[in-house]
């Protein structure tokens, strides 16, 4: 019995490793976050910085964006990319959120 769970459980970790493999964490097609999504609500992310409500979220400081964030993974392309708190979405690089960080 022993030998069947062993062999169960590095065959799941073998099937789960391979799938990683096909399709990278962060692939280029994934959706655009949108504003009204509700995480994205709950944080304050707007698509443009410049938009950003002032007197909710007093810690945006001017020159702030996802592209200066150290949570933003770029696209190639640089306009759009991945955010480790928005995950499986894109967001733009001239966004925000109230959860910037520049560390």
């Amino acid at each position: 019995m022993n030998n069947s769970r062993r062999q169960f459980v590095v065959s799941s970790l073998c099937v789960a490793a391979s799938t990683m493999l096909v399709r990278p964490a962060h692939a280029a097609d994934d959706p655009m976050l949108s504003e009204t999504d509700a995480q994205a609500r709950s944080l304050g992310y707007v698509s443009d910085a410049a938009k950003v409500d002032k007197a909710k979220y007093s810690a945006y400081t001017q020159g702030q964006s996802c592209g200066t964030c150290s949570l933003f993974q770029p696209d190639p392309d640089a306009k759009a990319g991945h955010c480790l708190i928005f995950s499986g979405k894109r967001v733009a690089a001239a966004g925000w959120c109230s959860s910037y960080s520049n560390m």
